[in-house]
C-alpha cells in the first residue's frame, strides 16, 4: 500500500469520524428540545473542536430527561401541605388580607411565584442580614449548639476545613445529645467530604447523603443539575438562605480573592417552613427511600407570636419544574420598578428576556445599578461578564466594578423596598440547570437596609465607563466576544 493510499484511508476515516460526531451530536441536541440559544452554542462548539467538544458535551452540556428528573423526585413531598394554590384562591376572591403596602402594590408578582408551591407569602418574619462570613457562621454554629429536637443542612459546597469543622464539631455535639441531624451537600461541592471527614458524625447517628453522587467514581459526568442552594433549618423555628458556603475562603481573606463580600439571611418565622420543606423535598432525593422524612408536624412547630413583620416568599426553581420560578420572579419586579433597579452578582450572563427587561428599564429613565466583581473566579465567565456589563452601561446604567475583595453576594433590590436574596446568579446556569432557591423580600424597613449595605459596597468600587471599551486591548475584547457566544453553556 502507497503512503498517498495510506493518507486517502486516513483522510476518509477522518471524515468519517467528524461526520458521526456532528450527526450524532445533533441529534442529540434536537431530542432534548434545548432553547435555541444553547442549541446553536453547542452546535458550535461541536463543529469547531469535534471529538474534543463531545467529552466536553459528555461532562457539561447532557441534561437529565424530566422523566428522569421526575423519577428521582418520585416521593420527595410525602405529606406535603402546601398553602399557595389557598392564599391564590383568596387572592383570586380578593379575600386575601396584605399585611403591608408593599405587598399590596406587588400582587401580581406575589401571585405569580405562589404558582410555585412552596412560595406562600408570610408576614410575620424577621430577618436578619449578614455581609460576612465570621458573623453569620458564629450565628449558625450558635444556633446549632441551641437546637433540642432536629437540625437540618444542606449546602452547594461543603468543606472538612477549618470551619467546616467547627459546623462538623457543633453537629457532632448535638447528634450525641440525640438531637436529630441530616446534613446534605452536593456531590460536585462537597466532593471532599466524604469518609472521615463526617465519620464523627455518623458515629454519632447524624446521617449524611450527597446531591446526584458520581456515577462512575471519582468522574462525575454531572457537572449541571447540581443543588447550588444553601439552607439550614434549626427546630423549624430558625433558618439561613442566601449566598454562604462553608469554606474557610467564606470566612477569611484569601491570597487569591480578598476578602469574600456576600449577603445571607438569618429568618424566624413562617417563612421557615417553606425552607423546611425545601430542605425535606431535596433530602429525599439524596436519601435512599427507606431513610426519607415526611413532612411530620414537628418540623413544622406551631407559633403563638410573630417574630416579627417581614413579608416574604421563599421561591426555588430548578431542572425540575417546566417553570424557571425565580427567573420570572425578577422579570416581574424589574418590569415594576419605578424609581430603581440595584444588583449585586458575580456573574451577569443573562438570558435574551432578562437583558431585554433591564435595557426597557433603562431606557425608561428607571435608575439601574449592576455592581459585579473586579476579578474572574472562572475565565471564560469574566469577560462575558464585563461584554453584558458594556452593553448596559452604554445605555446609561450605572456598572460598579467592587474592588473590597470578591464579590458573591446575589442580591436584587427594587425601589428600595423590593428585594431578592438567596442563591441565584443572573445567569443561564442559574436560571435553567441549577437547582436554587431565594427569598423574596416585601418590606420597606428591610429595604432601606439593604440599599444601606449597597451604598457601603459602593465605596469600596470603581465605575465601569462604556468608553473603556474602546480603550481595551484588541485581545480582551476577543475574549469578551467569545465568552459571550458560549454563555448559554457556561
Amino acid at each position: 500500500m502507497t503512503a498517498d493510499s495510506v493518507l486517502n484511508i486516513g483522510g476518509l476515516v477522518i471524515a468519517i469520524i467528524l461526520l458521526i460526531n456532528i450527526v450524532v451530536a445533533i441529534i442529540t441536541l434536537f431530542l432534548e428540545r434545548r432553547d435555541s440559544a444553547s442549541l446553536w452554542a453547542w452546535i458550535l462548539v461541536l463543529t469547531l473542536i469535534p471529538v474534543i467538544g463531545f467529552v466536553l458535551y459528555l461532562f457539561i452540556g447532557r441534561r437529565i430527561s424530566h422523566r428522569r428528573i421526575f423519577k428521582l423526585l418520585d416521593g420527595s413531598e410525602v405529606g406535603m401541605r402546601p398553602q399557595g394554590p389557598r392564599q391564590r384562591a383568596q387572592i383570586a376572591r380578593d379575600r386575601f388580607e396584605f399585611a403591608n403596602e408593599v405587598t399590596r402594590r406587588n400582587i401580581e408578582l406575589i401571585t405569580l411565584l405562589m404558582n410555585d408551591d412552596i412560595a406562600s407569602l408570610s408576614d410575620d418574619n424577621a430577618v436578619q442580614v449578614y455581609q460576612n462570613g465570621p458573623d453569620k457562621f458564629s450565628d449558625l454554629i450558635s444556633d446549632i449548639r441551641a437546637a433540642t429536637d432536629h437540625i437540618h443542612i444542606l449546602y452547594y459546597i461543603f468543606r472538612p476545613d477549618a470551619i467546616g469543622q467547627r459546623v462538623l464539631d457543633a453537629l457532632v455535639e448535638r447528634a450525641e445529645a440525640g438531637v436529630t441531624v441530616r446534613l446534605c451537600f452536593d456531590a460536585y461541592g462537597g466532593r471532599k467530604t466524604r469518609g472521615r471527614a463526617v465519620k464523627r458524625l455518623l458515629a454519632a447517628g447524624g446521617e449524611v447523603y450527597s446531591f446526584f453522587p458520581n456515577n462512575f467514581g471519582p468522574i462525575n459526568f454531572r457537572v449541571n443539575f447540581r443543588t447550588h442552594r444553601k439552607i439550614a433549618v434549626i427546630d423549624g423555628r430558625v433558618g439561613y438562605v442566601g449566598g454562604y458556603n462553608v469554606g474557610d475562603e467564606y470566612v477569611m481573606p484569601t491570597k487569591r480573592f480578598g476578602p469574600w463580600r456576600d449577603t445571607h439571611l438569618r429568618i424566624e418565622g413562617s417563612a421557615v417552613d417553606s425552607l423546611q420543606t425545601r430542605f425535606l423535598m431535596d433530602w429525599n432525593v439524596a436519601a435512599p427511600e427507606s431513610r426519607r422524612v415526611g413532612h411530620e408536624p414537628r418540623y413544622f412547630p406551631a407559633r403563638t407570636e410573630p417574630a416579627g413583620s417581614v413579608a416574604m416568599q421563599i421561591v426555588s426553581s430548578g431542572p425540575d419544574s417546566d417553570w424557571e420560578w425565580i427567573k420570572y420572579g425578577y422579570l416581574k419586579a424589574i418590569s415594576e420598578a419605578n424609581t430603581s433597579i440595584k444588583i449585586q452578582t458575580p456573574y451577569f450572563m443573562p438570558d435574551a428576556a432578562m437583558f431585554d427587561a433591564l435595557k426597557i428599564a433603562a431606557l425608561s429613565g428607571v435608575e439601574v445599578h449592576l455592581m459585579i466583581p473586579d476579578k474572574p473566579d472562572h475565565p471564560l465567565v469574566y469577560p462575558a461578564t464585563l461584554s453584558y456589563a458594556d452593553e448596559l452601561a452604554a445605555l446609561g446604567a450605572h456598572v460598579h466594578i467592587y474592588a473590597g475583595g470578591f464579590l458573591h453576594a446575589k442580591t436584587l433590590l427594587i425601589d428600595d423596598e423590593l428585594a431578592s436574596v438567596g442563591t441565584a446568579n443572573f445567569d443561564h446556569r442559574s436560571f435553567r440547570l441549577n437547582f436554587e432557591v431565594n427569598a423574596f423580600i416585601y418590606d420597606a424597613e428591610l429595604g432601606r437596609t439593604l440599599a444601606g449595605i449597597y451604598a457601603e459596597d459602593l465605596l469600596k468600587c470603581r465605575d465601569f465607563h462604556h468608553d473603556q471599551l474602546y480603550r481595551r486591548p484588541l485581545v480582551g475584547r476577543i475574549k469578551e466576544g467569545a465568552s459571550r457566544l458560549i454563555t448559554p453553556l457556561l
